[in-house]
């Protein structure tokens, strides 16, 4: 048995093994090229993306790296059941009182986060030339996070290009405020569970306030996820209906 046969029979094993020497590679890169400044987090999704794209191009396939068979367990490690937990098991840190506390500055900074990222990718779209109603509501979407724009794109029926885009969109969005967060939380004195629950409902990405605050204080990382679930969960709820009727509306007043 020949080593890729093996690692084909083992690929949950050999998957958890990659992901492990990625992370220790990310961790190395944050430490010794940036002194610590950017968080391994935003490494980890940059050496992921690139594994899956060799992946896509190897095998020609739509799963990137998953498409191999030695790697066909990190379809399952990046699935959504796991991001799910894992969002869940980080959010069980926090003080649900302090939630209840602000609620309604909780709903507001949802709402508005929600709606900043959904139309401002609308008048980028709108600039680039998109025009399809469903389209431009994926798109936007993609803005909101990129998980989102799958869940949107599902809801209305789009299966084009856009839906990749959208995906691409989200994840820029989610190393922007990974690198972003630890220099804006320190300037703007972020330090309270209060402040994190309101940035992170205005900006939504998971993945990156939770690497940032990482980066500034460990004990915040709760509350900011908290929020960003919220967030993740209001977009997928408006995004498919209010959100997408107005912009067919505003589509069609405009054109």
């Amino acid at each position: 048995m020949d080593g890729s046969e093996f690692a084909g029979q083992n690929s949950l094993i050999f998957s958890l093994l990659c992901v492990g020497a990625l992370m220790l590679t990310a961790q190395f890169l944050s430490r010794k090229v940036t002194g610590g400044r950017i968080h391994p987090s935003a490494f980890s999704i940059v050496l992921g993306l690139a594994a899956a794209y060799v992946g896509g191009l190897l095998a020609h396939g739509s799963h990137g790296l998953a498409d191999i068979a030695a790697f066909s367990s990190i379809g399952i490690l990046g699935g959504s059941a796991l991001r799910d937990f894992t969002v869940v098991a980080v959010s069980y840190g926090a003080d649900i009182k302090e939630f209840w506390k602000y609620k309604g500055e909780m709903v507001g900074a949802l709402l508005f986060g929600v709606a900043l990222s959904y139309f401002s990718a609308i008048a980028i779209a709108l600039l680039m030339g998109y025009r399809d109603g469903k389209e431009l509501t994926v798109l936007a979407a993609g803005a909101v996070t990129f998980i989102v724009g799958p869940v949107t794109a599902s809801a209305l029926g789009v299966t084009s290009n856009v839906v990749a885009i959208s995906i691409a969109i989200g994840v820029i969005k989610s190393i922007a405020i990974m690198l972003l967060t630890p220099v804006t939380v320190r300037r703007l004195g972020l330090a309270s569970p209060r402040f994190v629950m309101l940035y992170g409902g205005m900006l939504g990405s998971t993945s990156g306030v939770a690497a940032g605050l990482m980066a500034v204080d460990d004990s915040l990382v709760p509350y900011g996820t908290l929020a960003t679930s919220f967030y993740m969960g209001v977009g997928c709820l408006l995004c498919p209906t209010v959100l997408y009727s107005l912009t067919c509306v505003l589509t069609g007043w405009i054109f």
